[in-house]
């Protein structure tokens, strides 16, 4: 059996300089999977891999409960959601989820979208120039909340999208950065909360498919209707994320200013190999750095020993280009999914494993859907040309964007 050695004292300013590769980079340096450090002064096991991420995501082994660091709780994830569950409670939280992303429910949000998108074209080719992520995150905060059957004035909309962008885009700041993502958290607390009151009193109405009204009416697995700051939690829960797909948005903006000839073929083809580079974006570009959990009681694997208690960390950004499981990982080829499937716990970019089961994201059909609707405005219905050339990806940044940002000009709309 050999020991996981300390790396180092504490790698936290390490994991700060560089997130995404951090894990992968030290494993390889150790030449080993898995590896021990210390993480705000914890020890902490981190691993990266296919069979990591298959171990990472057995319920026999890992808890999330108390898996988050309290300043992700208080900003990405809010207190008592879904993410921190396990077992039935998890699961019934989870069936929610899945209800409120059921085939037709995403498709409408789509539509939604798509409209969205349509008259922001007009306004930015009035604007001239635009910064593409900022204007994708203010579409998607009016689409969201009129699919989730949240009211939303147009004097509230960029005080809104200001919360809800902050809950992800300055979650993983220190200093005035994270203070403002948790006073966001508390004002977006306030304001879901206030809209489930409306709903639970019958003084607001909402579609029953609509994700403010499945969350209102849900019942926990004791029969009661969720405590309703939870239930607030679990509304940002879905449109926080749905926001957050700006960032692969402008990711996949990026990719098709590098990839010229793959804009060309998917411009002039019927859509067919359209989620091949969608995937292969959300496989390259960097989304989620890792996710964490909890082990439940001691075991071996690997010849290492995982206590009860430890803190685990999954490389998700590593994971996905491993060579072990991607040919040539680091060459952008979206023909590689236009092959097999890769299996569940090779492409994890948001969570491995299955959704109705395991802790992977049931979000994920809106994300790759929602980039779908992105990249057919911009191939099919749109002219623009890029503001400079497309700058490096920023991979200090939580999440990381291209540096400056991703500025379009000379916007219209196609004439057909």
């Amino acid at each position: 059996m050999k020991p996981s050695a300390i790396t180092c004292a504490d790698s936290t300013l390490a994991l700060l300089r560089d997130p995404y590769r951090f894990v992968s980079r030290r494993a390889a340096e150790l030449d080993d999977d898995v590896f021990e450090t210390r993480l705000l002064l914890r020890r902490t096991t981190c691993m990266t891999g296919a069979e990591a991420a298959e171990i990472l995501y057995d319920p026999t082994r890992f808890q999330r409960a108390g898996a988050a660091p309290p300043p992700l709780q208080k900003t990405l994830f809010g207190q008592g959601g879904v993410q921190g569950l396990d077992g039935e409670r998890h699961r019934r939280r989870k069936a929610m989820f899945l209800r409120i992303n059921q085939p037709d429910r995403v498709e409408a949000l789509a539509e939604v979208v798509t409209r969205e998108w349509q008259r922001a074209v007009g306004d930015w080719e009035v604007a001239g120039q635009i910064d593409l992520y900022p204007q994708v995150q203010l579409l998607l905060t009016r689409a969201a909340c009129e699919w989730a059957g949240v009211p939303l004035p147009e004097a509230e909309v960029e005080v809104r999208t200001r919360q809800l962008t902050a809950l992800f885009d300055a979650a993983g700041d220190v200093g005035l950065g994270h203070l403002r993502s948790r006073a966001a958290r508390r004002a977006a607390e306030r304001w879901a909360t206030d809209v489930l009151e409306q709903i639970r009193s019958d003084q607001l109405a909402v579609p029953d498919s609509a994700a403010a009204s499945v969350i209102a009416s849900h019942r926990e697995s004791d029969g009661r209707p969720m405590e309703l700051r939870i239930a607030a939690v679990e509304l940002l829960n879905v449109l926080r994320p749905t926001v957050a797909t700006a960032v692969y948005i402008t990711f996949l903006a990026h990719a098709l200013d590098v990839h010229r000839a793959w804009r060309d073929r998917l411009a002039q083809g019927d859509g067919t190999e359209d989620l091949a580079f969608i995937e292969e974006v959300r496989r390259t570009y960097p989304f989620f750095p890792v996710v964490t959990a909890i082990v439940r009681d001691d075991f071996q694997w690997r010849g290492h020993h995982f206590p009860k208690g430890r803190r685990v960390l999954l490389d998700l950004y590593g994971t996905n280009r491993d060579p072990r499981a991607w040919e040539h990982p680091d060459r952008f080829d979206p023909e590689r999914f236009l092959g097999a499937d890769p299996g569940p716990f090779a492409f994890v970019p948001q969570g491995g494993g299955d959704p109705a089961v395991h802790h992977r994201c049931p979000g994920e059909p809106i994300s790759t859907r929602l980039m779908g609707v992105a990249l057919d405005q911009l191939v099919r219905h749109m002219e623009y040309k890029p503001g400079q050339p497309a700058a490096p990806i920023d991979y200090r940044r939580l999440p990381a964007i291209p540096q400056r940002g991703f500025a379009i000009q000379q916007i219209a709309r196609r004439r057909s």
